[in-house]
């Protein structure tokens, strides 16, 4: 090869830039022009500002889906994809950092939150067909490491901020700091329609009325179905909902009269069930089919409310072995404090320590009802010389006497006989008359409930929202709501693939490893799927892109791009041709 031929190629570069599965979710974000909106909630109105506070946003709800950064890192995170699919400036790029992207979430704090997720929905109406006629809803925890003394609910830029502090964890963390975090989702697809941030020991049943008012307005009407747990099941809750003319589902707390009454009416009484669904066994392929029987309670609640119980084979089963489980916890505890009572050197010297003791083991197990034990007194003879010396025949001995404690424990069988006629029944209390509601459609309303905590399983998980890394409390509730729009993006893309599936009649497609099949892809094995591919740029001495190329995709991923309508040429942006 000629000089003038090497030093050609010499002053030419190669740049290779990841792709991965940004134009998807770019793809989503345009049909719900998550940008424009973005750009109408939170203006750019300060022209000495160098990054537009939205396109900062949407960098970070981007950034979210594919690899959760902290922000300080955002810029070194950026810098590995290609400029066109991050939908910023390259000019922008140098501009990332934690002090610009941080004013960018105070901007987002301030701005009307509710409205942007009210054009988010619309938007999702309208091109994802997103249905409103049922909606889930539940709380996690956000944990927190630190002192967080600023998050005392204190005012930042003329609005107040939630309490960082200690409440009930979801997260078995009670030795730290907190965020409720509430979360509604759609019963089409689980997608996400509403969230709220609210003080660290903000309880269950007080979030509600709030949530609902807020999905009124958000649904535009009060004749939606409202599902959630026993924390839903207050006077004021379902009273609120009724009079305003909603609907409610929820499930009925052991700790109302309607529950005992039944189970007691139950050890008495055959029960007329009616099978009302059937489904092969979850999780043994050879197993039972799992069948759902439902019965009208002939007792309403207090406040006039339907009661339905349902009687569950799956749950039967788990209820005999959860209790089973904890009377062998507690038996075997109980035994190793029998050992300890048998030691020279033992504490337990009296009654009342040994009860103390076997009390506090039993409700460590959660076996009060089934685990009863008693103390017993024990004496014990025998004789000691009375004097020194060698024993003769002449010898005297003193009788003396030892009290020895011992633990006896059994089960309770009246509890255990009791308890046993209702393993696999719970009750649900819905405002809805039979007319309207059949008990075969509250049983199926209600076991979509678990569809919900995947979202928060991807919230923490998948998505990593912990450890949150800011100071902030207004910046931390901004921050949260970015992990709104981010999930809202995931869900819609889950929901797209699965939706087309099923209207193609493709039951998998080979997405796990070794091409194994995925009957139910989620949007984390799509990214995953697409995580490597690259775009390639050759460059000329004076700057110019001489040639793009780009990476051939397997058939799973044309595929998987056709069943989310875009096209080869639209993923990769530019036509390029594949790199050989």
């Amino acid at each position: 090869m000629k000089p003038s031929q090497l030093d050609a190629i010499a002053s030419l570069a190669f740049s290779s830039k990841k792709l991965g599965p940004l134009p998807i979710i770019n793809r989503v974000c345009e049909r719900l022009q998550l940008d424009r909106i973005l750009e109408e909630y939170v203006p750019f109105t300060d022209r000495r500002v160098k990054l537009p506070p939205a396109k900062a946003l949407g960098l970070l709800v981007r950034n979210v889906l594919v690899s959760r950064e902290p922000i300080y890192g955002l810029g070194e995170w950026a810098a590995q994809y290609d400029a066109g699919v991050l939908r910023l400036p390259e000019k922008c790029l140098a501009l990332l950092n934690d002090d610009r992207v941080g004013r960018s979430l105070d901007k987002l704090f301030r701005a009307d939150r509710a409205g942007l997720v009210a054009a988010l929905v619309v938007q999702a109406q309208r091109q994802f067909g997103l249905e409103l006629e049922q909606l889930h809803n539940d709380t996690t925890t956000i944990t927190f490491e630190g002192r967080y003394e600023f998050g005392d609910g204190r005012h930042y830029h003329g609005k107040p901020t939630r309490r960082i502090t200690w409440g009930y964890n979801k997260d078995h963390r009670p030795d730290l700091k907190q965020l409720v975090y509430a979360l509604t989702t759609t019963a089409d697809g689980a997608v996400p329609v509403w969230c709220s941030v609210e003080h660290g020991n903000t309880t269950d049943d007080k979030t509600h009325i709030g949530t609902w008012d807020a999905l009124r307005k958000l649904v535009g009407t009060s004749d939606f179905r409202y599902v959630a747990d026993s924390k839903l099941c207050t006077i004021e809750n379902m009273a609120h909902i009724t009079n305003a003319g909603g609907r409610f589902i929820t499930v009925m707390p052991r700790t109302r009269k309607e529950d005992s009454w039944f189970r007691d009416w139950m050890q008495t009484n055959e029960v007329a069930w009616e099978e009302v669904f059937r489904q092969p066994n979850s999780r043994q392929k050879d197993g039972d089919d799992e069948v759902y029987r439902a019965f009208e309670s002939p007792q309403r609640s207090a406040e006039g409310y339907r009661v339905i119980w349902y009687y569950s084979s799956q749950k039967q089963v788990q209820d005999h072995q959860s209790r089973r489980d904890r009377m062998d916890r507690a038996f075997s505890a109980l035994g190793r404090l029998r050992e300890r009572m048998k030691s020279p050197r033992t504490r337990l010297t009296t009654e009342e320590k040994v009860s103390k003791e076997a009390t506090k083991i039993i409700a460590a197990c959660n076996a009060e009802r089934w685990v009863e034990f008693s103390v017993t007194v024990n004496t014990e003879e025998h004789y000691k010389q009375a004097g020194p010396g060698r024993p003769s025949k002449n010898t005297q001995y003193v009788r003396q006497e030892q009290r020895k404690l011992d633990i006896t424990f059994r089960g309770n069988e009246e509890n255990l006989r009791y308890d046993s006629r209702t393993d696999g029944v719970f009750p649900l209390i819905v405002n809805e008359s039979a007319e309207n509601l059949s008990m075969r459609d509250a049983l199926l309303a209600y076991k979509h409930q678990p569809h919900l905590e995947r979202r928060f399983h991807g919230l923490k998980s998948i998505n990593e929202v912990m450890p949150v890394m800011l100071h902030s409390p207004a910046r931390i509730e901004a921050f949260l709501f970015v992990y709104f729009m981010a999930i809202f993006v995931d869900a819609l893309i889950e929901r797209e693939i699965r939706n087309e599936m099923e209207c193609q009649g493709i039951q998998s497609l080979p997405l796990y490893g070794e091409g194994r099949a995925c009957s139910a892809p989620t949007t984390d094995r799509i990214f995953t799927l697409f995580a490597d591919t690259r775009r390639h740029v050759l460059i000329g001495p004076s700057g110019e892109v001489l040639r793009q190329l780009h990476d051939d995709l397997s058939p799973t991923q044309r595929k998987v791009l056709k069943l989310l309508g875009i096209s080869t040429s639209k993923y990769f942006g530019d036509g390029a041709p594949r790199a050989s």
